[in-house]
């Protein structure tokens, strides 16, 4: 994990193995999960699979994160609170408004945009190129019980005292000026 990454000042977890066969680790997003205010933009959240959670799990969550958005507080594009333990997979547009194709129990949390969904990458034209750090966090409880309304900051700090392992893709996007 880069010194100026999401995990650098929290506590060390475990690593594991998440892929995707919507984007490779290192590569730029494929339009299809860019915002849809872009050209060819579709909001379309990116398949992933996991493997290799650390013995305890109890439960997972994902979250996409864009820290070098000009906020000052990076972009939380998408949060999923309490994936059953026995869930390794979610497919592509699994984020979509409905959470229809995300395994029961699983719940979107309001992004930074305060939808409940996978909002996709709109770097500022010019802003030079984002990381979008994809994260499946194994957890040692079944349930985080963060209310469905909270910030994905909130489930960060909620999960926080309770992640055993880190699996993590970065993908990237930039915009031309």
């Amino acid at each position: 994990m880069p010194v100026d990454g999401p995990f650098a000042r929290l506590p060390q977890a475990a690593s594991f193995t998440v892929t995707s066969t919507t984007v490779s680790d290192g590569a730029a997003w494929p339009p299809e999960q860019h915002s849809s205010g872009l050209p060819g933009g579709k909001d379309i959240s990116p398949q992933l699979s996991w493997s290799g959670a650390p013995d305890g799990t109890k439960s997972y969550a994902v979250t996409v994160y864009d820290p070098d958005a000009p906020t000052g507080s990076g972009f939380w594009h998408w949060a999923v609170a309490d994936i059953p333990a026995t869930v390794t997979e979610l497919p592509e547009g699994a984020g979509d408004d409905t959470g229809s194709h995300l395994p029961e129990g699983a719940y979107q949390l309001p992004n930074d945009a305060r939808v409940a969904r996978y909002i996709g990458a709109a770097p500022p034209a010019g802003h030079g190129p984002h990381r979008y750090f994809v994260v499946v966090h194994a957890l040692d409880i079944p349930s985080t019980g963060v209310p469905a309304d909270a910030t994905p900051a909130v489930l960060g700090f909620t999960m926080a005292g309770h992640t055993l392992g880190r699996a993590v893709l970065t993908a990237t996007a930039e915009t031309p000026a």
